[in-house]
């Protein structure tokens, strides 16, 4: 098992196909897993860069309907100590210069910095990265980016005028707005504030005042929430998406029993139900096609031969180059467009960019100069709930009238409903429900 996981869904020749090929946002699944960066958390990297000072920005958290450019942002230099304790609530001499900005009011953001410059005494750590395996021989860590952000950090939406950008997620959540290159006069393009190869849209694409910029309603806008971590189990991704799906669904409704703090603390957001129902679909369909890839791998084609029992043998045929069909499925997620514009979740921010606008948690993003590498993983509900049943009672033949107890109206709560609903049994009940009828849609639109 241990060598099935190292096993990567694409070679480096097919990657380099696959990005000259694509003409949409995906996301890479199970490509990076075995990549030592991956151990690159904000709590790790303190301690790699221990005193290192580094520059953060800061911004207010308020909506004003108007992007929050970095000319207008406040700025400190601090360790990543001092950034973490701030994270955590601390106050005083713990959190250095953050201690003049409330971190219920604020944001932070240490962006775009060189691992070259910040580790150029740990050059050791460029290899923990590994781009070659996208491609691109030879080149490690050196010449990416790291990003570390809070909830609500964000970057005004942009389009970088040339080059191209792969993303890896190493830490928290960070959800993606990406618009299609013939959407720029909808997002209203500007260069000021000037930054080289970098076009600004005046747009705040997740609040957007569409009294100024009405044209802006007819952007398509491309949302993907990036996290980090491996799948290893297909059933096990749709049972927790489907689970994830229920609770939010029961519990995010108001009602009168609803009043509980039911979302755990390791949870670090609520997503939309549009979100889940596209985590359901592509646990869905990655399921789907691991099962018929496995299926097509032990079907072994019966041999055919002529009528003295001898083998056929096949005519050789010229046949010509079929084009080129970018592969996806389970291991390459494409990223569709979606018209609503989704409000930001809560336990995310947003780095937007005008063809290209994202959110995040507090994260570690890690990107390549002009290669970053982009995945994505499904959420999984951390709910165990059991269904909870009344023993039936016992029936005492001898004295009916004495035992006989009223039955009491006991009222059924939301929680209760849940109980049922996500316990495991009936978890992977729906499951094997949705994948027949899943299956059964691909088969009736396969020839």
């Amino acid at each position: 098992m241990a060598a099935l996981d190292t096993i990567k869904p694409f070679s480096p020749e097919e990657i380099q196909r696959i990005l000259h090929h694509l003409q949409q946002p995906a996301v890479f699944i199970n490509m990076t897993c075995d990549w030592p960066v991956l151990h690159w958390t904000a709590e790790h990297l303190s301690e790699c860069l221990r005193d290192r000072l580094v520059r953060f920005r800061l911004g207010e958290k308020d909506e004003t309907k108007t992007p929050l450019f970095e000319t207008q942002c406040s700025y400190v230099e601090a360790k990543l100590k001092h950034f973490l304790n701030w994270t955590q609530g601390q106050t005083g001499t713990d959190v250095g210069p953050f201690s003049d900005y409330s971190i219920s009011e604020y944001w932070a953001y240490a962006d775009y910095k060189y691992i070259a410059m910040l580790f150029q005494d740990q050059p050791s750590m460029f290899e923990d990265v590994k781009w070659s395996e996208f491609g691109y021989e030879g080149r490690n860590g050196r010449e990416s980016t790291l990003w570390i952000g809070t909830e609500g950090a964000n970057t005004p939406c942009h389009l970088d005028s040339y080059g191209c950008n792969l993303v890896l997620q190493v830490q928290g959540r960070k959800r993606w707005y990406l618009f299609p290159p013939e959407d720029t006069a909808q997002l209203y393009p500007t260069r000021i504030p000037y930054e080289e190869s970098s076009i600004f849209s005046q747009v705040d694409v997740l609040h957007p005042d569409l009294k100024r910029f009405p044209a802006f309603q007819e952007a398509r806008a491309h949302v993907v929430t990036l996290q980090p971590g491996q799948d290893v189990d297909h059933i096990a991704r749709v049972n927790e998406a489907v689970t994830k799906t229920v609770v939010c669904a029961l519990k995010s409704a108001p009602s009168d029993d609803n009043t509980d703090d039911w979302l755990n603390p390791t949870e670090e957001a609520v997503g939309s139900h549009t979100e889940n129902m596209q985590y359901v679909n592509l646990a869905l369909r990655a399921s789907a096609q691991t099962q018929r890839s496995l299926g097509h791998n032990r079907e072994a084609r019966p041999i055919k031969r002529d009528s003295r029992g001898q083998i056929k043998k096949h005519r050789d045929k010229v046949e010509e180059p079929k084009p080129f069909i970018v592969p996806f499925g389970p291991h390459l997620i494409p990223v569709h467009c979606q018209r609503e514009n989704l409000p930001k979740q809560e336990g995310e921010t947003d780095k937007k960019s005008s063809r290209n606008c994202d959110t995040k948690s507090q994260e570690v993003c890690f990107t390549a100069s002009s290669n970053e590498v982009q995945r994505a993983e499904l959420t999984s509900a951390n709910s165990s709930s059991q269904c909870r049943q009344r023993d039936s009672a016992d029936v005492n033949t001898q004295n009916p009238s004495e035992d006989y107890e009223e039955p009491v109206d006991t009222k059924i709560t939301t929680n209760d409903l849940l109980d049922c609903l996500v316990h495991p049994d009936v978890i992977a009940l729906v499951t094997k429900l949705l994948l027949e009828r899943h299956t059964g849609s691909y088969r009736a639109m396969t020839p």
